[in-house]
């Protein structure tokens, strides 16, 4: 388990969340509204996403698209230490998008997906900051383009989940249409408390939390780094 000290050390890292309305989530847009929701509770911190993902999208040692971090929330009960995932957000207005001089990466308007063409990426890696989530994963030789999560955008359009909600052990990644009332993730958002990372910055994430422990004021997560769990 984290001590008070640990976490007192790890605060200058720590990215809020945000409680998001649920009518804000169920307005309806144009075309898909793709999403995924993380349920905390049933998060083992078992890797298995990131290992699934880095063998569908063959991505170098390092450079995995999706992590999950050891998280220390202060609830009114005490401590909680909770596994929690981190990856591209997909935002609805990406930081990304903006910076990049190549315009090689943007956001598809038939699904919402942010995704990088590697065949006009080039390599300058000016996204990797400009992502406030720290979701890129850098290439130091700037020889390839930064790697991110895209929802396994080969296997959704095949009508197949993302390898990480498919290989989820303890079932707490949740993905589909938020414009779909049917859909996972539309009754998720609809029966829980709904929280998204660093919603007040603008970005507008369809990466969603649910699950977190009560308390009054807003959660702040405190992430190790991802290497380093407390056993």
């Amino acid at each position: 388990m984290l001590d008070r000290r640990s976490i007192l050390k790890m605060a200058a890292g720590g990215a809020m969340l945000t409680l998001i309305p649920s009518a804000q989530l169920q307005a309806k847009t144009a075309g898909k509204r793709l999403a995924m929701v993380f349920d905390v509770r049933r998060c083992t911190g078992c890797l298995s996403c990131t290992v699934s993902c880095a063998m569908e999208n063959q991505t170098e040692a390092g450079r995995c698209r999706t992590r999950v971090n050891q998280a220390a929330l202060e609830t009114s009960s005490g401590l909680a230490t909770l596994a929690v995932p981190n990856q591209c957000n997909q935002c609805d207005n990406p930081p990304c998008v903006d910076v990049c001089p190549a315009e090689a990466t943007y956001k598809r308007e038939e699904d919402g997906i942010v995704v990088i063409d590697h065949d006009e990426c080039i390599h300058c890696q000016l996204c990797v900051d400009a992502c406030p989530y720290g979701a890129r994963r850098k290439d130091e030789s700037l020889e390839t383009p930064p790697e991110k999560c895209n929802f396994c955008i080969h296997r959704v359009s095949a009508g197949l989940l993302p390898a990480c909600v498919e290989t989820c052990i303890g079932e707490a990644r949740s993905f589909g249409d938020l414009n779909d009332p049917n859909s996972a993730v539309s009754k998720l958002v609809a029966d829980n408390k709904v929280y998204a990372m660093l919603a007040a910055e603008g970005t507008k994430p369809n990466i969603f939390y649910i699950g977190l422990p009560e308390q009054p004021q807003d959660k702040q997560i405190l992430s190790l780094n991802f290497l380093e769990w407390q056993r």
